[in-house]
């Protein structure tokens, strides 16, 4: 059995002599409340015969409606909690987050109740300092940051 795969990408700007990074928050009722430790990097699942560049683009695409750059610095794939492998990817881009619009799920909502409804897979993202991104991005993620930060500093 192959284990889950997902990639994704992680942009960053220069701002003030610091770095600032892009963070979406996922949709949908289970996360609504959630803020520390919810929001991710725009990412999703790939399978065989994707390469994780490609997935990683077509997911942010998905996610954000944006477009990026060209060049993406591939970073150290980790692995998060229940074995999913992430493999990101990095980019300089200064893009709008107030203007970034997500692909839609559908989902049973209330649990049980037979009513279809559509929710957002990122209801929103924001550009956060090292240390509030730190703070809001999922523990399994925070070496993303890390990394990063070594890499571009």
């Amino acid at each position: 059995m192959s284990r889950l795969q997902s990639a994704g990408i992680l942009v960053y700007r220069r701002r003030n002599d610091a770095l600032e990074f892009l963070l979406v928050h996922p949709g949908g009722p289970f996360w609504q409340r959630r803020d520390a430790g919810a929001w991710s990097i725009p990412k999703g699942e790939f399978s065989e015969g994707e390469s994780p560049e490609a997935a990683a683009r077509r997911e942010f695409t998905e996610e954000t409606s944006a477009t990026l750059p060209d060049h993406l610095i591939a970073l150290t794939p980790i692995a998060q909690s229940r074995g999913k492998v992430v493999h990101p990817f990095a980019v300089e881009a200064d893009i709008d987050a107030d203007t970034l619009r997500s692909n839609t799920f559908t989902l049973e909502w209330p649990p049980r109740s037979g009513i279809m409804r559509e929710f957002p897979e990122v209801d929103r993202a924001a550009w956060y300092s090292l240390a509030d991104a730190q703070r809001k991005i999922i523990a399994g993620q925070r070496p993303i940051l890390t990394e990063l930060v070594e890499r571009v500093k």
